[in-house]
């Protein structure tokens, strides 16, 4: 990259940072402001007292929401939950591994990743909800709006956040389209909220990524190739998850059986009220509530008695992390991967279940 090219992305880098924080800024003051403290739809449980630390990503989805309502803190209200955001899946399975948390928002294919050889060190977790099924959400946007074909990115260099769904559906696209994500195309590993600045300065011809980002991109003349509705159509669906550590799920059910209420809570609301739930979702993500619920629509939500049955988590997620689980394997992403069992070990319907009760 010449200094030119450098000093151009510092200085995007730059303005998309302040804009960023802006938006921040003005969705904190809105919070702070507006916002009413919450009251717990159900009874408090006072005799939880859990410290929990949970890792969130900016994802339009019930995470969000419960976050922002302080539905957790206000139905348990003696326990100690500290909120620490990440960047991507990646990052929430390397924060597992630095016992920096005990709960985190990842997609589908880190969650499979974590369960397959070589395991990361110090990780063990189950997937005890799906916040929603992946669809629009996430897509390969281009620069070029006169690329109609993945064919036609051969030579293209394509950013994601490595070790995500977003990663896993690129990889999956590449191979359906024929080409070598390592010698057809160059992959580069990029944060979400770098992509804009690589994306003005001429570094990258095409991400494949979710909102926020991706509205900035397609506001930006970007154009979406594909989604992963797309790769779910052709059997390889993704998800984001919630993840917990199984220590801390096998000595925490009480406080589990809560987040799960609180997680099936907010998707009620995302379905019946989903004005409602976009201006938390704005605040968390900082953006306009409008372009919040637009998000919803990339998404699908299941409530949880749907989760804890045979179509997720009670049986048919596991084969689908299996699915997941080879496909990395054939792309040299993981080493080995283990039976069914394995895979279904680590899914765990029983906070969803109880949550639905």
């Amino acid at each position: 990259m010449s200094r030119k090219t450098t000093g151009a992305a510092l200085l995007a880098s730059a303005a998309l940072a302040l804009t960023l924080s802006g938006c921040v800024a003005d969705a904190e003051d809105r919070k702070a402001e507006s916002a009413p403290e919450t009251d717990c739809p159900w009874t408090p449980d006072e005799s939880i007292t859990t410290t929990a630390r949970i890792a969130w990503q900016a994802i339009p989805n019930g995470d969000a929401v419960v976050k922002d309502l302080g539905l957790l803190e206000a139905c348990m209200p003696k326990a100690k939950i500290t909120w620490v955001q990440a960047a991507s899946g990646g990052d929430v399975i390397t924060y597992y591994g630095a016992d920096e948390v005990d709960l985190g928002l990842m997609g589908s294919a880190p969650a499979a990743r974590s369960a397959s050889e070589p395991v990361v060190r110090d990780v063990d977790i189950a997937t005890i909800w799906i916040h929603d099924v992946i669809g629009d959400a996430e897509s390969l946007i281009v620069k070029d709006a006169g690329v109609t074909d993945l064919a036609q990115l051969k030579g293209a260099t394509i950013a994601t956040p490595f070790s995500s769904t977003a990663h896993y559906s690129l990889l999956q696209a590449l191979a359906e389209a024929g080409l070598d994500p390592a010698e057809d195309v160059t992959v580069i590993n990029l944060d979400p909220e770098k992509m804009p600045a690589a994306w003005q300065g001429g570094e990258i011809d095409a991400a494949w990524v979710w909102d926020p980002v991706q509205s900035q991109l397609l506001e930006e003349g970007g154009a979406r190739l594909i989604s992963s509705s797309d790769t779910a159509a052709a059997g390889r669906p993704t998800f984001d998850v919630g993840t917990v550590d199984r220590t801390f799920a096998a000595e925490n059910e009480d406080f589990l059986t809560q987040w799960a209420k609180a997680q099936d809570h907010a998707v009620q609301l995302i379905q019946d009220d989903p004005a409602t739930a976009a201006e938390s979702v704005a605040v968390v993500l900082g953006i306009d509530p409008g372009a919040a619920k637009a998000q919803f629509a990339g998404l699908e939500f299941h409530r949880a008695s749907e989760q804890a049955g045979a179509d997720y988590l009670g049986g048919k997620f596991a084969e689908d992390l299996l699915t997941t689980a080879n496909f990395l394997l054939e792309q040299g992403e993981v080493d080995a991967v283990g039976d069914a069992a394995v895979y279904a070990e680590h899914v765990d319907a029983g906070p969803a279940s109880r949550a639905a009760e």
